[in-house]
Parts: structure tokens; C-alpha cells; sequence
């Protein structure tokens, strides 16, 4: 995987970071989604290193970068603290200007990355996502029933740690045809430490509470992205299902908004990697 690409561990003061560089030209930073590590990104990043100089870090919490301690208002894997580990991580590369795609929650950490730190941030690719503050005010029945998993990790009565790391593999699934066989390795090894499953939990705690707050706090001083913003979402995802438009959704949340469907199921680094580096070459141009 990734061929003329560099895999190091950096350390930023706060977090040590499993990250994995290489490219060249201006900077873009690639965050994967739950439970996936940066090696989602395999058939993707190689396929921009020609114009890009692309990072891929796993998450702080996820695969092999350090677990954050935890709080006990979880703000420790907070979107606001997992953005400003980015903006650590990419400075100690030498980049102070940069592009972001995230993926699942890794777009709501990129968000928040181009709310908190305009000053850092080019342009933004959010993949099938929208605020999390946006997708609670929304949330329905409907949302419910397709998310509910958001509600189970967020529960600390009865800990779902406990049901996850019973049978990991039953619980996330995984086909390593699809994934890639390499991939799919990096996976089974972060859902099969308790300790990354634990942080990977904390991160949806924090979204119904400090990332909840964040979001809604943004909204209401009418704060926008300063940005360009990419919005794409898969075709065989639930984004149009749950939001119509969901470009209509970001239009309350960004000036500069455009966006489209791609053919894939939800995982579409994976599923569609030529498609998805095709929008992203032409929006970073």
C-alpha cells in the first residue's frame, strides 16, 4: 500500500500521531471515518500524489495514534481537540496551509478544522456528512432508526465496549475482498484493541456533547466557513434518504457550497477510489 509514501509516528506534545505523507505540491489532509484507519485511503491517495502532497494520519483514539485521557465531559476527543491535533500534526510536517477531506466522522472533524482554524484551511471536502449539531436538530424517527448506533455508543450506564469487544468481528464486520486485504488487516487490528474501541466510543460521547455544543454555538452567533466547500455523498448511502438535498443542509453553514452524488455504498474510499479522486483533483485544482 501506499507506494513512495512515508509511515511515521509524530509527535505533537499532545498526541502521537500514525501517519503515513507523500506526494508533492500544495498539502492536503485526508481523515478517515469509524472504525476505518488512514488505511482506508489506500487506492485514493496515491492517485492525487502527483499534485498533492497528501497526509493521512489515523484519527487521535483511532488505529495506532495515542488514546486521548479520558474526560469526564469528553471534550478530550472532542472535534475542537481532534482540529487542533490536525493543525499540530500538519505544522510539524511544514505545512501551515493546507486542504481537508474527512469521511464519516472524519467530516466532522474536517468541519470543525475550517470553523475553528480559517486561517489554515484552503478548502474543505466533506463525504457524506453533515454538522452533527444539524443531524440532532433533525434527528426523527426515521434518523433513529438508521443511527441508532450513535445513541448505543453514547450510553455509559451499560457500556457498549463491553458488547463490542465480546466479538469484534461479528460487531464491524469487514470483507477484506472489498477493503483490500492489506486494509482490511489494519482494521481487524484496531477493532480488536480494547483500547481503540474505547476511544473510537468516547469520540461519538463527545458528538452529543461538547460537538453538539460547538455546532450549536456556531449557528447561532451565525458563523459560516470561511472556505470553498465539496460536498459529496454515496449514492447507496442514507445522506439523500435522511436529508433530501443535502447541499441544503451546508447552504446554512457555507457561502461557497457545491456538491454531488457518487456512485458507491459508504465506504466509497474503498468502493469507488477513481470517481472520488477524480472530484477531489478537480475541486483542489
Amino acid at each position: 500500500m501506499f507506494e513512495g509514501f512515508e509511515l511515521e509516528n509524530v509527535d505533537t506534545g499532545e498526541v502521537t500521531f500514525r501517519v503515513r505523507h507523500g506526494g508533492s505540491g500544495p498539502p492536503l489532509v485526508l481523515l478517515h471515518g469509524h472504525p476505518r484507519t488512514h488505511t482506508t485511503w489506500y487506492d485514493v491517495a496515491p492517485r492525487l500524489a502527483d499534485a498533492f502532497t497528501v497526509v493521512c494520519p489515523d484519527l487521535p483514539g483511532y488505529g495506532q495514534s495515542s488514546k486521548p485521557e479520558t474526560t469526564e465531559d469528553h471534550s478530550a476527543h472532542s472535534k475542537r481537540a481532534m482540529a487542533r491535533h490536525i493543525v499540530a500534526l500538519m505544522r510539524h510536517l511544514g505545512h501551515e496551509h493546507f486542504a481537508v477531506a474527512g469521511h464519516d466522522r472524519g467530516s466532522y472533524v474536517a468541519h470543525r478544522l475550517a470553523m475553528d482554524h480559517p486561517e489554515a484551511v484552503t478548502k474543505l471536502v466533506i463525504l457524506d456528512g453533515v454538522p452533527i449539531g444539524e443531524a440532532l436538530a433533525r434527528a426523527d424517527a426515521d434518523f433513529a432508526r438508521k443511527w441508532w448506533h450513535w445513541f448505543f455508543f453514547g450510553q455509559l450506564a451499560k457500556p457498549a465496549e463491553r458488547v463490542i469487544n465480546a466479538d469484534p468481528d461479528a460487531w464491524y464486520g469487514g470483507d477484506p475482498e472489498a477493503m483490500g486485504a492489506e486494509n482490511h488487516a489494519d482494521f481487524l487490528r484496531a477493532i480488536h484493541d480494547p483500547e481503540t474501541v474505547h476511544a473510537m466510543l468516547e469520540d461519538y460521547r463527545a458528538g452529543l456533547g461538547p460537538d453538539r455544543e460547538a455546532d450549536d454555538a456556531d449557528k447561532a452567533a451565525g458563523r459560516k466557513l470561511a472556505c470553498p466547500l465539496l460536498m459529496l455523498w454515496s449514492s447507496r448511502d442514507d445522506m439523500a434518504e435522511l436529508y433530501g438535498d443535502p447541499i441544503a443542509v451546508w447552504r446554512e453553514w457555507a457561502d461557497d457550497v457545491r456538491g454531488f452524488a457518487i456512485e458507491s455504498g459508504h465506504h466509497v474510499a474503498e468502493e469507488n477510489p477513481a470517481d472520488l479522486a477524480a472530484a477531489l483533483r478537480e475541486f483542489l485544482g
